[in-house]
């Protein structure tokens, strides 16, 4: 099957990218890969500096959410400048605009969120009001619903910016996403990986996911080896989850789906920013039923109380 793609494919193929040093580990991981599929290939980076990254400094839910990590790559995409774009795909907006596809999820990397401190060796050793650092409102509701004695810090930046401001004692801890942390060969800095249970992962977390243009069945042909069944799955009971109930930054939401055998299973929740309420979910069916039993469990949770909590979050947006 690879020959006949093979006769079909362009010769060059641009990856569009952002510039920071885990999006360029990722784009150049998806570069490899199909250099080692297609050998003759030429594949090249395009750099780019997204709105997002302009302003690091500023909380996501108040400037636009994360759909500002990809416009730019997407207009690169229309433009012609690119043939596809790299992404986490915890960083991909639920609904992409019309005319462009998700081509390819890769297996999933470690899924789980990463403890990191140079003094403590886990949430439990933190005193009472010690100093945590996270970026993420569905960090933020599962900390303080689990340890209320603690304060939580805003935390923006890219990797090494987050582990800078806690070397220089800003934070006692921080919690990053336990893949980057891998990605970026700083594996050693995590302190601890904190169990799902006590942190459930973002929609996506651990995934990249590639895009490009609608149009482009040559592409989507061509990526096809790269895409992970399972992953793929998980990912997409994941994301019809957060889209039925609206997941964006301004909504602490997590869901989490994993495969055994030809059964999935999703645990999501839904919460209040300062952890006063939350609501857990779980739901298990065949691994072809994905997106289906993400959509039974975010209407399992608006019967018990998330509607409220949404509007109640849409109210204070």
């Amino acid at each position: 099957m690879l020959e006949g793609i093979r006769s079909r494919h362009p010769a060059s193929l641009v990856i569009a990218t952002r510039e920071s040093a885990l999006a360029l580990w990722q784009a150049r991981h998806v570069q490899s890969e199909l250099q080692r599929l297609y050998p003759a290939l030429r594949v090249s980076l395009l750099g780019m500096t997204t709105e997002g990254d302009r302003r690091l400094g500023s909380s996501l839910a108040k400037i636009g959410g994360k759909g500002l990590f990809v416009k730019e790559l997407e207009d690169a995409l229309a433009e012609g400048r690119a043939d596809i774009a790299v992404h986490s795909m915890k960083d991909v907006p639920m609904h992409l605009p019309p005319g462009y596809a998700l081509a390819a999820i890769l297996e999933r990397a470690d899924p789980r969120d990463a403890f990191v401190s140079a003094k403590y060796r886990g949430l439990g050793e933190l005193p009472e009001g010690g100093r945590i650092g996270t970026s993420s409102l569905r960090r933020e509701c599962q900390l303080r619903a689990l340890h209320p004695r603690l304060v939580i810090g805003a935390l923006r930046g890219n990797v090494q910016t987050r582990l800078r401001k806690l070397e220089e004692g800003q934070y006692d801890a921080i919690i990053l996403a336990a893949a980057g942390l891998k990605r970026l060969g700083l594996a050693e800095r995590i302190t601890a990986l904190l169990p799902p249970q006590d942190s459930l992962p973002a929609v996506g977390q651990g995934a990249l996911g590639i895009e490009c243009r609608e149009d482009r069945g040559d592409l989507v042909e061509m990526l096809a080896p790269l895409v992970h069944a399972p992953t793929r799955q998980c990912v997409l009971a994941e994301r019809a989850f957060s889209r039925a109930l609206a997941g964006s930054c301004n909504v602490p939401l997590a869901g989490y789906a994993e495969i055994a055998g030809e059964r999935l299973t999703l645990r999501g929740l839904v919460g209040a920013p300062d952890g006063s309420r939350i609501l857990r979910g779980e739901s298990c069916g065949a691994v072809a039923e994905a997106e289906s039993l993400g959509l039974a469990l975010a209407e399992d949770l608006k019967r018990r109380g998330a509607a409220e909590i949404l509007a109640a979050l849409a109210r204070d947006a």
